[in-house]
């Protein structure tokens, strides 16, 4: 995350902080969440590791959900952002090779999940700065798709491949006790997601 971004990609703050300042911010929060846990994670607490000041964080974040929504966006192993391979099979494929080779940090997930469930604020702030950007590329692949006649403009399985590509990130490692790594992923995408999306 860039310099002057907060956890709402459709926000912008004013900021003085560098990107490199801006980063030595989000590894204390990263790293507390490892250590403690959402709850036990305070702005003070962050203020003290990170050497800054209660008010600098509220005044870049507001509120500790944004904090941690944009450091976690930060620590994120991978971004589809500019992801366009010229095909539908393409860029789903794409999409596996950084989900598989990216590097799982299992400490954050066991951190923040528990919290996620119970926290709506903390959930509305993920959605925000993680899943809604992922959706973003997800309709604009889909989009660029039913242009070049890859899939039926009103196929029913294009509102479902949010709901498919969760399936396979989380399903594995519940059913199979294994990470959903490209290989697998990119199975899953010739036995599931290209069948239904291209279903005529």
């Amino acid at each position: 995350m860039r310099a002057g971004e907060t956890g709402d990609p459709g926000a912008v703050r004013r900021t003085r902080l560098t990107p490199e300042r801006e980063g030595e911010l989000y590894e204390a929060v990263l790293d507390l969440l490892r250590e403690a846990g959402y709850d036990s994670l305070t702005m003070e607490a962050v203020a003290a590791r990170s050497r800054s000041s209660k008010a600098t964080l509220y005044r870049q974040w507001r509120t500790k959900p944004q904090l941690v929504a944009a450091a976690l966006r930060h620590a994120k192993p991978f971004t589809l952002d500019d992801l366009d391979t010229g095909t539908l099979a393409g860029d789903l494929y794409e999409m596996a090779r950084r989900a598989g080779e990216g590097k799982k940090d299992l400490a954050l997930v066991r951190a923040v999940a528990p919290a996620v469930r119970h926290d709506p604020d903390l959930a509305d702030a993920m959605r925000k700065a993680l899943v809604e950007p992922e959706l973003e590329v997800m309709r604009a692949i889909l989009g660029r798709a039913a242009a070049r006649g890859e899939i039926p403009a009103d196929s029913p399985a294009r509102e479902f491949l949010p709901h498919m590509w969760a399936g396979a990130m989380f399903a594995r490692p519940l059913v199979e006790q294994r990470e959903p790594d490209t290989e697998y992923l990119r199975r899953y995408l010739d036995a599931v997601v290209l069948p239904a999306l291209t279903r005529e």
